[in-house]
């Protein structure tokens, strides 16, 4: 009988038992291993590191070959920095697998493994580092615990610069070790490609320290600054402030991770009036010496319009128009315009639309089809209120002026870089003429205007530079159907050399309450930023000097 028994136990064990017995020796046996691919490393344009992997290890324990959790975790617990109970929960159990630590240093690792402790391991990993800290971090954006991109081109270029992880099988003895002649099959990772940015580092650095300064001097709720190519559309600094550590994401608010140059839309005001005067100059409607009466008040549309401070009755050219940024002046012209070319060209120029810099988040603003226009929709427009836009269409706006009336799509991206260390760079940009060079150059002459001792921003003035450009005050929307009590958006724009622009850059300021014009609280900044830029380029002054510009008649 007994050994009838053993006999049917053995049947049992190895003839209906076995697959069930063989698969669990196997899962004993066999571990299988993820190999990380190194993500791609992301610089600035002459390849100093933004975003790079560095070399990790990763704490990893076999609660099922530890016999005493609690002895284990009054050990590890001093060098991991991480609490007892935590330390006792995870290293119990009949699990194989538990990561206590992810991606500590090389030498935290060493010290892990001079512990000789059973069931503990420190197999290599990887940590994803920010050299710069905050330099550039709402372009950059940062990565989630797993590597994962969530913010910035690290989220847009997530499968490049992810490249593709690998995996290894192999058999380890009872006492965890890998079996010498055991099988090994691994399938390789395959690195991420690196990302070259047309950011200047040095550029983007002075534009941060400018604008984190301004913000706080004005108390203002956010600033952004913005320095342009205009003849390819490469940004060289995309500054915002607040900003945020991407190495220590804890300390950072929600509010402050993404990037609000192309993600908040605001009501931008009189920097649109240059699409105003540039869809009236084009058609042939006005001259820069064109002669305006301009009354102390305009009825339009059943409401009543006033220029920011009060005045009787003026006689103002074009250029004057746009120097003393008459909002009834832009009314005037507009209604010269007709609603319909007003809408052609604001879309022209890149409203209404993302501007497809590639970064996340990218807001298209607001601007209403003519067939939803209401009687005041055409002379709101003329003047800047009554649409959304995003701070990076403004500066496409007036990099096609600056270019000769040839609109550049905005980019960000100069390349990939491969693992033989090559550059493939992207697309060309889209381009598309959008005013007659003649019409922009008339248009550089009228924005020089601005920046003289009559106009609205001689703040930004840089000795020795022709400087074009135009201020913006623009009212705020309460989120009441109007703008009673939520302050106003400040901005200034400009290009340099203005009668041969290398350079446009934006400043806004969002709600400052210690000042709000744009040439009082924006062209400082513009003016701070521009002057290093061109030291910092070599773009040397052109030496001529503006004709005299008629203002008043």
């Amino acid at each position: 009988m007994l050994m009838s028994l053993i006999a049917a136990r053995l049947v049992q064990l190895q003839g209906v038992d076995r697959a069930t017995y063989a698969v669990a020796a196997a899962a004993q046996r066999l571990h299988t291993v993820t190999l990380t691919a190194t993500r791609g490393m992301i610089t600035d344009r002459s390849g100093h590191p933004l975003a790079e992997t560095i070399d990790a290890r990763d704490i990893v324990a076999d609660p099922s070959e530890i016999t005493n959790p609690a002895k284990v975790a009054d050990v590890l617990a001093p060098v991991l920095q991480i609490k007892r109970a935590t330390l006792v929960r995870e290293l119990t159990g009949t699990n194989q697998y538990s990561r206590l630590a992810a991606a500590v240093s090389p030498a935290e690792g060493d010290a892990v493994d001079a512990l000789n402790l059973a069931g503990i391991s420190t197999p290599d990993a990887s940590r994803r580092i920010y050299p710069d800290g905050a330099l550039a971090s709402n372009v950059v954006g940062f990565v989630g615990a797993s590597g994962q991109g969530l913010g910035g081109l690290e989220l847009s270029y997530q499968r490049q610069l992810a490249g593709r992880n690998g995996v290894a099988h192999y058999e380890v003895g009872a006492n965890g070790a890998p079996i010498p002649d055991g099988r090994d099959l691994t399938t390789a990772a395959k690195a991420g490609e690196g990302l070259r940015l047309t950011l200047q580092r040095d550029i983007q650095f002075e534009a941060q320290q400018a604008i984190t300064a301004q913000v706080k001097a004005t108390h203002a709720l956010s600033g952004t600054v913005i320095v342009m190519n205009p003849r390819n559309g490469q940004v060289l600094a995309l500054a915002v402030a607040p900003g945020f550590d991407p190495n220590d994401l804890s300390k950072a608010s929600s509010a402050d991770l993404g990037d609000p140059a192309v993600s908040d839309a605001y009501e931008p005001g009189s920097v649109i009036k240059s699409v105003t005067v540039s869809a009236a100059l084009q058609n042939g409607l006005v001259t820069p010496k064109s002669k305006f009466v301009i009354p102390s008040s305009l009825s339009y549309g059943g409401s009543r319009f006033h220029d920011a401070e009060n005045h009787g009755t003026e006689h103002l050219t074009l250029t004057g128009i746009l120097a003393y940024s008459s909002n009834i002046g832009a009314i005037e012209i507009a209604k010269r315009v007709g609603d319909q070319r007003l809408y052609d060209y604001l879309r022209a120029f890149g409203f209404g639309q993302p501007t497809g810099v590639g970064l996340p988040g990218e807001s298209a603003g607001v601007l209403l089809p003519v067939d939803q226009w209401s009687g005041t929709t055409l002379p709101t427009l003329a003047f800047g209120q009554g649409l959304s836009v995003t701070a990076m269409q403004v500066a496409s706006l007036y990099s096609t002026i600056a270019n000769n009336g040839v609109r550049v799509t905005p980019n960000i991206v100069e390349g990939t870089i491969g693992s033989n260390g090559q550059l493939k760079r992207v697309a060309a940009p889209h381009r598309q003429q959008v005013i007659s060079p003649d019409v922009a150059a008339k248009m550089r002459q009228i924005l020089e205007s601005v920046t003289t001792n009559e106009g609205t921003a001689p703040a930004a003035r840089i000795p020795g530079y022709r400087i074009a450009g135009k201020t913006g005050t623009a009212n705020r929307a309460n989120g009441h159907g109007g703008y009673t009590g939520a302050g106003y958006d400040a901005t200034f724009v400009g290009m340099v050399p203005a009668d041969d622009p290398k350079l446009v850059c934006e400043v806004v300021l969002e709600r400052p309450i210690r000042g709000y014009f744009g040439g009082l609280v924006a062209a400082p900044v513009f003016k701070t930023v521009m002057s290093f830029a061109l030291r910092t380029l070599g773009i040397a002054p052109t030496f001529t000097k503006p004709a005299k510009a008629k203002l008043t008649w």
